[in-house]
């Protein structure tokens, strides 16, 4: 059942996380929140009611529903399973929601805890950017029992406009991954095109031109279009560091599953590459002054 008696605990207020936040308490649930030095401020969520604890076993005691939001693997294991974690305030029927991107490997294992621990498990990686998660508006790519998915919607459209059911338990990490191999994919492709582009003396202006009225139109050419033409990246705030993650974590996939990582080892190079020369905070749009070997801004 999903009701907005239900108190819920949310872990990682970054960038993402904040936007989450705020909107759950827009829509009315009664928020608390990890207290972690990776936060963004958080005065105005206090100000609006939300809690803050110390520890994830505490956070769990005193919600019924944990989303988390943090960078990757490794940190939802940390947060779940170190002292003092989530899975010690895990109280039979509470539900955790895993919106990271995530290696869906770890992610069978962790639900396959909570579920012992006597909770239900979701993983709902979202896509878009700080702006949408700001106005409510992520998408959703929901992994689990569709019943428990049915059960959480409410609070699932609290703060995104577009959900999907992808299928059983780590369907919706394993479409993120896709996603994002897609979606970081092209946009590197695209910055490697800019680069050479500019090196080879085509104007900026003739190259987007171009590209939108053909074969390079769509959602990455207007992401990057306004770094291509005047160095603004504020409409993709994507970092070289969680890129390469990202696309790291979708050669692992692949891995597992045997499929073929040919494109997706080329990509994942030109991020390595970037991020040791020491541009992982660098966003994906700056890329294209990277390859050129410029300065970024």
């Amino acid at each position: 059942m999903s009701s907005k008696q239900q108190r819920i605990g949310l872990v990682g207020v970054g960038l993402m996380g904040h936007g989450i936040a705020s909107s759950l308490q827009r829509h009315g649930w009664t928020l608390n929140f990890l207290e972690h030095p990776g936060n963004q401020p958080v005065e105005d969520l206090v100000a609006n009611g939300a809690t803050a604890y110390s520890n994830g076993a505490a956070l769990a005691a005193h919600s019924d529903v944990i989303i988390l939001c943090v960078t990757g693997t490794p940190q939802v294991e940390d947060v779940l399973f170190s002292d003092g974690g989530i899975l010690e305030g895990l109280r039979a029927g509470m539900v955790v929601i895993d919106c990271s991107t995530a290696i869906p490997s770890s992610t069978l294992r962790i639900a396959e805890a909570v579920e012992a621990a006597g909770g239900q498990f979701l993983d709902a990686p979202m896509t878009r950017t700080p702006k949408e998660a700001a106005e409510g508006r992520l998408n959703l790519i929901v992994g689990g029992d569709r019943e428990l998915f049915e059960s959480q919607f409410p609070l699932l459209q609290s703060y995104a406009e577009n959900i999907t059911h992808a299928g059983p338990v780590g369907s919706g990490h394993k479409m993120k991954l896709l996603h994002n191999f897609v979606s970081i994919g092209f946009s590197t492709v695209l910055a490697e095109a800019a680069a050479c582009a500019e090196q080879g003396g085509i104007e900026a202006d003739v190259l987007v031109d171009v590209l939108a009225q053909g074969g390079g139109a769509g959602t990455v050419l207007e992401r990057l279009r306004p770094y291509i033409l005047s160095r603004d990246d504020s409409g993709f705030r994507f970092s070289i560091a969680n890129a390469h993650k990202d696309i790291g974590y979708y050669l692992a996939m692949a891995k597992d599953t045997s499929a073929t990582q040919v494109a997706a080892a080329g990509i994942y190079q030109v991020l390595d590459d970037a991020d040791s020369a020491g541009h992982a905070q660098s966003t994906v749009p700056e890329l294209v002054s990277i390859l050129t070997g410029q300065e970024c801004k």
